[in-house]
């Protein structure tokens, strides 16, 4: 389940977001806004949940 506060990752090979990971700020209708926090510029961005699954932040990556 998305909610407001999660992270994200977008999981749309067609999307130019592919991969990105991002915060949930709002879900309404079955679509989520998504901000996009990267060095100089946040962007948001609203996708249908189908396009996006949940981050396990609890995995370290190497």
């Amino acid at each position: 389940m998305i909610l407001p506060g999660a992270t994200v990752k977008v999981i749309n090979p067609e999307d130019i977001y592919f991969r990105f990971e991002g915060l949930v700020q709002r879900v309404t209708d079955g679509n989520a806004a998504v901000l996009f926090e990267n060095g100089n510029w946040d962007k948001l961005i609203t996708f249908q949940l189908s396009e996006l699954e949940n981050v396990n932040l609890s995995v370290k990556k190497k």
